[in-house]
């Protein structure tokens, strides 16, 4: 007598406890290096299950962008919407948007999510320009970014030049981060970060300057020479939102992806004749640290890994 068939599923079907959810909206990097591809890695290093919504194909490599094809925004919405009306998610972050009408149709749905789901960490990283110098994101959709998703971030995370494209300020020194950081917390975001890598160059360290509208930090790290830094930005904000989605604090998740990034480049592999990519899963490579320490920093969630990377608490009134 042939067996019965099984139930159908009505919950989740497998049996370890649910790991903590990060979700991306970015371009794809057919070279591996940065986007989608990058963040991925990122969320499984720090044992996080990563869901994406891709915005963009790009030809690219080590050496350059070679052709950008354009994801329809309405197909954008469609990912995220089959991701969180199932999967869910603990945090989320942006990349490369490309378009007026993707930024508006993301800021869209992550309010209508917030709303079904509850308020999940947004991290934005305002992608503008390849590595490589190949425009990502055209002028209007620089305003749509101002207007819609800065007012939704947890957190900001524009470079230098990012930053400069979004507050039409110069930034030389660490005294105009500060004054751009406080310009893009004027526009919503809960947190500012303005990233210390092309900022004073020469200097011994890469500096961020982080804001919250209250109190000034710093994330320290030594500044490494080399050219394997092809999606950097996206592995830092990648890591930013793992450790939000495991229930870090902000500024622990900004410590813990600090030292994530340094390591990362530290441990960069030798790929490709351009801007090489960083090593997401340096902790489990020969002699990689394999574990994190145990304990709770401040306010929740795991201990924060200090490999590299420090943040500490620096005076000043808001410029």
């Amino acid at each position: 007598m042939p067996s019965p068939a099984p139930a159908a599923a009505t919950g989740p079907t497998g049996t370890a406890a649910p790991p903590p959810r990060a979700m991306t909206i970015a371009g794809s990097d057919s070279g591996g290096g940065a986007g989608i591809q990058a963040d991925l890695k990122t969320f499984n290093a720090l044992r996080v299950f990563g869901t994406s919504a891709i915005t963009a194909l790009t030809a690219q490599n080590t050496e350059g962008v070679r052709d950008v094809h354009l994801v329809p925004p309405e197909m954008v919405a469609a990912q995220i919407d089959a991701v969180l009306d199932d999967i869910g998610t603990d945090a989320a972050k942006t990349g490369m948007l490309g378009t007026t009408a993707i930024v508006e149709a993301v800021a869209e749905r992550v309010r209508f999510w917030r709303q079904r789901l509850g308020p999940f960490p947004l991290v934005v990283d305002p992608v503008m320009i390849a590595k490589s110098g190949a425009p990502l994101l055209d002028e209007p959709a620089r305003a749509a970014i101002r207007e819609h998703l800065l007012p939704l971030a947890t957190v900001v995370t524009p470079n230098r030049h990012e930053a400069e494209e979004l507050t039409g300020l110069e930034i030389r020194s660490l005294a105009d981060a500060r004054r751009a950081a406080a310009a893009l917390h004027a526009l919503g975001p809960a947190w500012v970060v303005v990233k210390g890598g092309h900022v004073e160059e020469g200097s011994a360290e890469a500096v961020d300057v982080v804001f919250d509208g209250h109190e000034w930090h710093e994330l320290r790290a030594p500044r490494i020479a080399t050219r394997s830094t092809h999606g950097t930005g996206c592995t830092f904000s990648a890591a930013i939102t793992a450790y939000l989605a495991r229930g870090y604090p902000v500024l622990a998740a900004l410590q813990a992806a600090k030292a994530y990034i340094t390591d990362a480049i530290r441990h960069a592999p030798a790929i490709g004749r351009g801007h090489g990519p960083t090593s997401s899963f340096y902790p489990w490579e020969p002699g990689g640290a394999e574990s994190e320490p145990e304990g709770e920093p401040p306010g929740g969630g795991r201990s924060v890994p200090d490999r590299g990377g420090t943040a500490r608490a620096v005076g000043g009134e808001r410029p």
